[in-house]
């Protein structure tokens, strides 16, 4: 009753699913666990999957594999797209890195070329600054003259240093992919071309600069070589000594204004030139007259015209002036000439006449020793004797005159004149 009644409450008991196979007589039976028939579920699970899998990449691995070929053509075709971009790219550098070694190069034969002309033209200019400087040199302006402009000293740059400079400012140009190469950037590319051309901007300012500052120069000496000029003319013009009546007198006149700017260098080469001319042509005339002293740093004891002889104690013309010196002095020449005369001459005692053309002539008279001989060609303040108290002279002292076309004139104002345009000379 007990078994019965606990049965009741706590229900059916399990018991173990059993398989009986019966072949004949032979009965088998087995009994189902349940992790058997876990293991079997799972195991049919898993056929079941795995066929399904199979059975859908068969049906689908067509579809699969054209999905990956049109991605891998996809692909492709973008690396072919981005490609042809670069290479496009490469090839507007390269065109615009050809163009600008072009332009560069073009740059560059001109920079050269400049750079031949102006060393030509300081070719040109060395004689001619020469001559300027020696023709010029040592010129002041006298007292109320306008002064004199400061001299331009150019310095030109060698040929191979400006080559070396412009080629050094179209550095990579002459390699179309070396700035794409090295810094693959067309915006880099910009500011290296930018930097170049800045460099050829300087280098043109540059050799400008030299251009002006030649021409500055050669203003500066014509302007120079005229003043000078017109200064010497008018001096010996206010003193009566006109050095050529007919010289820069012509009927025509103005400002050297150039029309052709490649043709003003040789224009103010010329102008210079002409003006070199003038001076050279005034400075020659007045050399010729007699503008030094005699007897330089020596007082002067008698002038020139009326005045009580020395002897006889009446009025007599003195034809020339006194200078007072010690026994043995130098007496110099006073301009370039030939001498004609050097001996005793009466009341001049020892006495030497040189004639300097144009019809002047100056005498030294009362000469204690003479150092030159007749026909001979003496140079301004070469001495010429020594000074003494020969012929009619009270004591040692040098006896000078000044005569144009045999008639004697008064030497003090050869030597004022001297004294006004000898700086020029």
């Amino acid at each position: 009753m007990k078994q019965s009644d606990q049965a009741v409450v706590f229900g059916k008991r399990k018991e173990p699913h059993t398989i009986i196979i019966a072949r004949g007589s032979e009965i088998r039976h087995f009994t189902v666990r349940p992790w058997m028939a876990a293991f079997a579920g799972s195991a049919f699970a898993a056929l079941a999957i795995g066929y399904l899998l199979a059975t859908s990449y068969l049906v689908l691995r067509d579809d699969l594999i054209g999905a990956a070929t049109a991605r891998q053509a996809r692909m492709q075709q973008a690396y072919e797209d981005r490609i042809s971009a670069l290479r496009s790219q490469v090839d507007r550098i390269t065109s615009r890195q050809l163009l600008d070694q072009q332009l560069m190069e073009t740059k560059v034969s001109e920079l050269i070329e400049r750079q031949s002309q102006l060393t030509k033209r300081h070719g040109r200019l060395g004689p001619l600054l020469d001559r300027a400087e020696a023709v010029v040199n040592g010129a002041k302006p006298a007292e109320g003259s306008a002064p004199a402009k400061p001299e331009t000293r150019v310095e030109l740059p060698s040929p191979a240093a400006d080559t070396q400079l412009a080629y050094a400012a179209v550095g990579s140009a002459k390699n179309p992919f070396a700035l794409w190469s090295t810094r693959n950037s067309a915006a880099q590319a910009d500011s290296s071309a930018d930097h170049a051309d800045k460099l050829f901007v300087t280098l043109n300012q540059s050799l400008r600069t030299i251009e002006s500052e030649q021409l500055a120069r050669i203003d500066s000496l014509a302007e120079n070589a005229y003043q000078t000029a017109d200064v010497i003319s008018d001096a010996l013009e206010s003193a009566g000594l006109p050095v050529d009546a007919d010289f820069g007198k012509a009927d025509v006149g103005g400002p050297l204004i150039a029309v052709d700017n490649p043709s003003m260098f040789d224009t103010k080469v010329k102008e210079l030139d002409e003006a070199l001319d003038k001076l050279d042509k005034v400075k020659k005339e007045a050399q010729r007259l007699p503008l030094a002293n005699p007897a330089p740093g020596r007082s002067i004891s008698s002038t020139f015209g009326v005045r009580r002889d020395p002897l006889l104690g009446t009025p007599a013309l003195h034809s020339g002036m006194d200078f007072r010196a010690p026994m043995g002095s130098d007496a110099r020449a006073t301009a370039a000439g030939i001498v004609v005369k050097a001996g005793w001459n009466g009341g001049y005692g020892r006495m030497v006449e040189v004639d300097h053309g144009s019809g002047f002539s100056t005498r030294y008279a009362h000469l204690s020793r003479i150092d030159v001989r007749e026909g001979q060609k003496i140079a301004t303040g070469d001495t010429i004797g020594e000074v003494g108290t020969s012929g009619r002279s009270t004591g040692p002292h040098l006896h000078y005159e000044v005569r144009r076309n045999g008639e004697a004139v008064d030497p003090l104002r050869f030597l004022k004149l001297g004294k006004k345009v000898g700086q020029y000379l």
